[in-house]
């Protein structure tokens, strides 16, 4: 146990912050968590009992993880004792102002404050505060408990001990910690994403290609690929032995001019509904449940798999 972080403290306790809440207890902490939800109970005793299955085919060892976990009253109780606290609260700046203003007053003098923030940076929200300095962005990717990821994105504000403790804290329970030194709203995994998104809603909407199909597209090549090495990698084992020079020296010409050719979507009204039941009469015979079951088998055993690929290279 790492005696740095023995307690953390989870505010709100949506998707975001009960997947935390089962990946904190699971590496050892007592959880505390803090939400106006009335079936707050529930909803923790029902993630564990999805959630904990997962982390054991990740070798966490999950035995007494419930006892772990426990109801706080309100968020005051929730920080008081607490070494690290992880915010899930709406993307809303005037409720992170005074969210962490509380957190701040509340918590030890020592505590890591994080935010789960998908795209608002933590200046945005620390201008007032008496002490930024152990504020940052702590962003995940959904499931957190599963996807490794961690963005850490330090405000103006923020002491460089902050982002060391948030990233040892983070490798503490089995996530991958990348620091991004520069704030820019989304951050880098969301803008990556809606970047594809963007011209994935446009194909659809020129009527190149089904939702379903687009899907395919991606999870039978890009998905594939970038799940063992990321874009430049890619680029640079894509042209051949001269690399990432031969493919921009060779292929970037034209590569510029299809840059120039994604297009942007109208998403009117009409467009947007058109979209809406497209997807929904792709995927909406299956429940939230059953498809979100099914997405967290399949990322299980691509973990696995790249897991056993790096013990081979060992």
């Amino acid at each position: 146990m790492n005696g740095e972080f023995r307690t953390a403290a989870v505010i709100g306790a949506g998707t975001i912050g009960l997947s935390w809440t089962v990946l904190f207890a699971g590496h050892g902490l007592t959880v505390r968590v803090s939400d106006p939800r009335p079936d707050l109970a529930e909803a923790v005793r029902s993630t564990v009992d999805a959630f904990a299955p997962h982390l054991a085919r990740q070798g966490v060892d999950v035995a007494g993880i419930a006892d772990r976990i426990v109801l706080a009253d309100d968020v005051a109780e929730a920080v008081r004792d607490a070494d690290v606290v992880q915010e899930n609260g709406p993307e809303d700046v005037e409720f992170k102002k005074n969210l962490f203003a509380t957190l701040v007053a509340e918590a030890p003098a020592h505590a890591l404050l994080l935010s789960s923030s998908s795209a608002i940076p933590a200046t945005a929200f620390t201008g007032d505060l008496a002490d930024a300095s152990r504020v940052l962005i702590g962003h995940p990717f959904n499931p957190p408990h599963l996807i490794p990821l961690v963005e850490v994105v330090p405000g103006a504000r923020t002491s460089e001990e902050a982002v060391t403790a948030a990233v040892t804290f983070y490798r503490f329970v089995g996530r991958t910690p990348v620091v991004e030194r520069k704030e820019i709203p989304g951050f880098v995994g969301n803008r990556l994403q809606n970047a594809l998104s963007r011209e994935a809603i446009y194909l659809v909407e020129q009527g190149v290609v089904t939702p379903e199909d687009l899907d395919e597209v991606v999870t039978n090549s890009l998905g594939i690929r970038w799940a063992t090495v990321g874009p430049f990698l890619g680029s640079h084992l894509g042209g051949g032995p001269g690399g990432y020079r031969h493919m921009a020296e060779h292929i970037g010409r034209s590569m510029k001019k299809m840059w120039a050719g994604l297009g942007t979507p109208s998403q009117s009204p009409e467009e947007q509904e058109r979209l809406i039941e497209a997807v929904e009469s792709a995927y909406g015979s299956s429940t939230y449940s059953e498809l979100a079951e099914a997405r967290d088998r399949r990322q299980i055993a691509v973990l696995s798999a790249l897991d056993s690929t790096r013990e081979e290279n060992r």
